[in-house]
């Protein structure tokens, strides 16, 4: 290449696929006309994506409830938020362009309360705290994302400290704004990273920082643990056609909770 050379690139449009129904069981909590509250598996992927094309919780609800709202595109038919694959608990999902309208302008206008459960590495100095900075896609992997200083999007977290273990503590997670992975990327700023997480630091690293024995009885956990230790608790919102308030609780999955129960014997 000499100075002045031009390139062109042209990237081929990928043309969106037809997705089909799939016969995948669903934990309903909740459902009428208007819309549904499923309780979404760790491990299950919400919408279709590079590397899931099959599989996810959009093929399912197609398969039980037929054609749903794709204000979002075709791809994320009904789903109003999402939940990362590695993430456990309840999920809105809208059956009318209607609902889809209004659930959107409440998760926008941060109206809609998401309290969550985590487990993280280490004692927080505060037993509780606001999380404020920004988030951008990492210019190192653009699979994930970073804090940034400068540009990227206003995000603010909240937690309290419920229990403290050796080397793990409980929080209940609340959110203000609602960005891709930002309790875990919050929690791992904060240098505490939500145990488990494969991603931002949850795994290997904290591991090796602890004495022998509990790093033999927190190896003994991952091992039943391959995702993080998040779980989205409890949900609330206005129906968006009868206005009535409502609210669900999910507990936690049986693997986290063996992790709840070890930090309790631990604490």
């Amino acid at each position: 290449m000499r100075e002045g050379d031009r390139i062109e690139v042209v990237r081929p449009r990928r043309e969106p696929q037809a997705l089909r129904p799939e016969a995948i069981p669903l934990e309903v909590v909740y459902e009428d006309r208007h819309l549904a509250v499923i309780a979404k598996p760790a491990g299950m992927v919400v919408h279709p994506a590079v590397g899931h094309r099959t599989g996810t919780m959009v093929h399912a609800l197609l398969h039980r409830y037929g054609a749903l709202p794709d204000g979002s595109g075709a791809e994320r038919a009904g789903i109003v938020h999402r939940l990362d694959k590695g993430t456990s608990g309840l999920l809105i999902v809208a059956r009318t362009e209607e609902a889809h309208r209004e659930l959107a302008r409440q998760i926008e206008a941060r109206e809609v309360r998401r309290v969550y459960r985590a487990v993280v590495w280490g004692r927080l100095s505060r037993r509780e705290g606001r999380i404020e900075a920004s988030l951008a896609r990492s210019v190192r992997d653009r699979k994930k994302i970073a804090v940034v200083t400068r540009g990227g999007r206003h995000a603010a977290t909240r937690y309290q400290v419920v229990r403290e273990g050796d080397y793990l503590s409980e929080l209940v997670v609340t959110l203000e704004t609602g960005r891709t992975h930002q309790i875990r990327v919050h929690l791992a700023h904060l240098g505490h990273p939500v145990f488990g997480d494969p991603e931002y630091g949850g795994r290997r690293g904290p591991l090796m920082r602890l004495t022998p024995s509990r790093r033999a009885e927190a190896a003994l956990l991952l091992g039943d643990l391959d995702h993080q230790a998040l779980h989205a608790e409890t949900l609330g919102f206005t129906h968006p056609a009868t206005r009535a308030p409502l609210e669900f609780t999910r507990p936690v999955p049986p693997e986290f909770q063996s992790v709840l129960d070890a930090l309790s014997c631990g604490s």
